[in-house]
């Protein structure tokens, strides 16, 4: 049966005109279901089917009727009355549209909304963590109809849409509602649900049209595609790691061992195809190399979905969708998943300090600079290209300190390396042209309250993770807690140790002399902060050569030079972080195109010298005194730190247990130091742990006899007592006092 009344329209000409322009920031108050103002019993159900035919209404208590929909408005919006008030109305829409008949509930028939007014306000003073349980696509049923909610912080804009593969990415079909003064707009759309790609279909107060996708957003597709996928990541994956996580949250990790191995996940391993390994084969491959070698942590450089490879992720354009180059995001949480079934940790690489400015991400996001500064001076980075987050606007801060909360609790991250962070300090960071605070200097207070703000919520709400500030200045009390005045990180890259120290080894022996101080003064600072001796992927890129490449010499020299950086590295103060490739001398520079050069692994130089890597690490983790006390002076002595005529450095580092103290000594001059005489604290026999020019390391083999050596009773270096030792060309030898042994 079908009804073909056609009453006048229920709508002003000036609604109808609003609605089709774009201009009703509530559609919901004209579409769907209405009471009829003078007809009892009656109401007015209004549909926007721009390209539809024919459509009509399917009431649920009137299975035998038919309601023709009738156009009151060319732009597409027609109407219809039916029998029953609005909120008993259960009715679906049919039309065809594009040559294909379709039936489907009405958006505008649910007035749902995942916001209340408590969440408004917390979002608003930038305090609402779980903001991405609101935000975004969020699959719901309502009434008992499955759907996807969307949501988005436009405040600015004319209209808001969400478009996809459901609606022919068609901007006039699904316009949401703006929630008063709160600047988020929101729709139920019925019958979507996960895999759905969608995009928010933006109406400047100025300009044409455009398109977004989703700041939130859970997952995306794999780039070049730029839309975003409805992804519910709720009992996608089962955690099994519920003994690390207990663990960790007791844990002290400036007192225990942490050997950082940073990979790009991109370009450490390729398939035979020479495609990427997903992060299901990572875990394959990855997990087990890792172990071999020794390390306690792995550190992968950004994985939020990034629009350009070439920028190794740091251009994040979807903050919470890990990148699609590599699977599903619950692929991610099996990786790290089983990490931390084998007893590893893995910490990323997380990028609050800039964004890209690609045109369907967050630049200009609702025609205004709603996440950037307005002001260039303020909001660009001139050296990379990239626009600075707005860190005054409490919305961006929530949207940040829920992203770091989102990476933590959803994938079980052990700590987050901060990018970038001096860029963020400072207001002219590589400026000519800049604006200063209100009181006249260049630091950027919001930045530094945003900084302050993410470390105390993370380490409240997540105790044991670690945030690690990569930052390259002499900013005081960076790794020190905010209650006493500090940043609040646990942890700070030592980019002064690095520098000075590579400035140094690139030097040919004969010049080392001059330039002592480079190996001695990272000691003066070390225990201002708590610092993570860092040979990262910034110093093996852009011409600056490989590790192994910048060392001087012959072949063996520059295998020798590179053995004898990792022994100061590991028996230096402060945790180590090695970049993937280094552990093995790659001569090359990283190339994120392709991966690493495995095949020099046949030659048996870079064999030794991996073998080299795995045994510093186990000695790293085995032995208190090179992790027990890093962030203290009392770890630490010198025993000789004047030798620059003879290019050797000596010092002890120390435990809790005074029995547990070991004796670095190394020679860092291409001659042989015959007959070094070494004060040493205990009148015992002392053992050899490690010789870098050992044989099974690529050196001469001229090691310990018996791997032991008696302390002699002459005095040296302030001691009582001395060893004497061969000390060959390049090379460093770790020593221990051996336990006694009762007769």
């Amino acid at each position: 049966m079908l009804r073909e009344d056609a009453p006048q329209p229920t709508l002003t000409a000036t609604e109808c005109a609003d609605l089709i322009a774009g201009c009703h920031t509530d559609p919901h108050a004209l579409l769907g279901p209405h009471p009829l103002p003078g007809e009892s019993g009656l109401s007015v159900v209004r549909a926007l089917l721009p390209d539809a035919e024919a459509p009509f209404l399917l009431c649920e208590n009137q299975p035998r009727v038919l309601y023709p929909l009738h156009w009151v408005h060319n732009g597409g919006l027609c109407e219809t009355r039916v029998i029953g008030q609005p909120e008993s109305l259960r009715y679906r829409l049919s039309a065809t549209e594009h040559g294909r008949t379709w039936t489907f509930e009405d958006p505008y028939a649910f007035a749902y909304s995942i916001f209340g007014d408590q969440d408004c306000h917390l979002f608003a003073e930038g305090n609402h963590y779980r903001i991405f349980e609101k935000f975004g696509a969020h699959v719901r049923t309502v009434r008992g109809v499955s759907g996807v909610n969307f949501a988005v912080w436009a405040p600015n804009a004319r209209r808001v849409s969400v478009v996809g593969t459901f609606n022919e990415w068609d901007g006039r079909r699904h316009p949401m509602r703006l929630r008063p003064g709160s600047g988020i707009w929101e729709l139920f759309v019925p019958g979507l649900g996960e895999g759905d790609l969608y995009k928010f279909e933006i109406l400047p107060r100025n300009g044409p049209l455009f398109l977004k996708t989703d700041p939130y957003a859970f997952h995306t597709e794999t780039p070049p595609g730029t839309a975003s996928v409805v992804y519910d990541p709720a009992g996608k994956h089962q955690w099994r790691d519920g003994e690390w996580m207990q663990r960790r949250a007791g844990a002290k990790a400036w007192e225990r061992p942490v050997a950082i191995y940073e990979v790009h996940a991109g370009s450490w391993r390729h398939r035979p195809d020479g495609g990427f390994l997903s992060y299901r084969d990572l875990a394959d491959q990855l997990i087990p190399y890792v172990l071999e070698m020794g390390f306690t942590h792995i550190e992968f450089l950004p994985l939020a979905e990034h629009p350009y490879g070439p920028s190794w992720g740091y251009q994040i354009s979807n903050f919470y969708a890990p990148t699609a180059r590599f699977g599903k995001p619950e692929d991610l949480m099996e990786l790290i998943d089983r990490c931390h079934q084998h007893g590893i940790g893995v910490i990323l690489d997380w990028v609050p300090a800039h964004f890209p400015k690609d045109a369907h991400a967050m630049a200009w996001f609702d025609g205004t600079h709603l996440y950037e500064h307005a002001d260039p001076r303020q909001g660009e980075h001139p050296d990379w290209g990239t626009l600075i987050f707005n860190y005054g606007r409490h919305e961006i801060e929530n949207f940040l300190i829920a992203n770091a909360l989102y990476c933590l609790e959803n994938f079980h991250f052990d700590g987050l390396r901060v990018d970038a962070v001096a860029s963020m300090l400072y207001l002219d960071y590589s400026k000519k042209d800049w604006i200063p605070n209100k009181y006249g200097g260049n630091e950027n207070l919001e930045a530094i309250e945003f900084i302050k703000h993410t470390n105390a919520v993370v380490h409240a709400q997540h105790p044991g993770v670690m945030m690690i500030a990569e930052e390259s200045t002499a900013w005081p009390n960076v790794s020190r807690p905010t209650d006493h005045g500090g940043l609040g990180f646990g942890f700070k890259w030592n980019m002064g140790w690095m520098h000075d120290v590579l400035f140094y080894l690139q030097k040919a022996p004969v010049h080392r002399r001059h330039h002592h101080d480079k190996l001695t003064f990272g000691i003066v600072y070390a225990f201002n902060e708590n610092f993570i001796l860092s040979l990262s992927h910034d110093e093996v890129v852009h011409l600056k050569k490989s590790l192994l490449g910048k060392m001087p010499g012959t072949e063996r020299e520059q295998f020798a030079n590179l053995r004898l950086l990792y022994a100061f590295m590991y028996g230096h103060p402060g945790k180590k972080l090695l970049f993937m490739g280094g552990e093995f001398g790659q001569p090359s520079e990283w190339n994120h195109d392709a991966e690493l050069e495995w095949g020099l692994l046949r030659k048996l130089p870079h064999q030794c010298l991996q073998r080299f890597v795995a045994d510093l690490n186990r000695l790293y983790r085995q032995e208190p005194a090179c992790h027990q006390v890093d962030f203290r002076g009392a770890g630490f002595e010198w025993l000789d730190a004047g030798g620059a005529e003879t290019n050797v450095l000596a010092f002890l580092r120390k435990a809790r247990d005074p029995r547990e103290t070991m004796v670095f000594v190394l020679n860092f001059s291409d001659q042989a130091r015959k007959h070094y005489r070494i004060g040493v604290p205990f009148p015992v026999e002392y053992r050899e742990l490690l010789n870098s020019d050992a044989r099974e390391y690529g050196g001469s083999g001229e090691t310990l006899a018996g791997k032991r050596i008696m302390a002699e009773e002459v005095s040296s270096h302030g001691y009582a007592f001395s060893l004497v030792l061969n000390l060959p060309p390049l090379s460093a030898v770790v020593l221990k006092p051996a336990p006694l042994v009762l007769e």
